[in-house]
């Protein structure tokens, strides 16, 4: 298991959209999420600023490649253009912070 954390940008005026449809996310995301191995998943907001934490399983490189294999990923993606600034780098990562320190149970 590997955990990720990342952040991104939303557009200023769109807080209660992003929100709006998390609310209603769609199952078939969800079960998409859970078959390819992301568990733990919760997304964090400070003013415009969301903050990503999951856990990947076995590791997060297996389970985005399996995820940029479903349809309704993409589909999901290409819905949020609107509301989200920048969830990637130039080359098409994550914006990840880095793991500095973990309390293990």
């Amino acid at each position: 298991m590997e955990r990720v954390c990342f952040t991104f940008d939303i557009y200023d005026g769109k807080v209660a959209e992003y929100e709006k449809r998390h609310d209603e996310i769609w199952p078939e995301l969800v079960e998409a999420l859970k078959e390819c191995g992301f568990t733990n998943y919760t997304i964090f907001r400070r003013g415009l600023t969301a903050v990503g934490y999951l856990e990947a399983v076995p590791n997060k490189a297996t389970a985005f490649e399996k995820l940029s294999k479903y349809e309704v990923n993409g589909k999901w993606a290409k819905w949020f253009e609107d509301i989200i600034v920048n969830l990637a780098d130039s080359q098409g990562n994550l914006i990840e912070l880095k793991e500095i320190w973990h309390l293990a149970e």
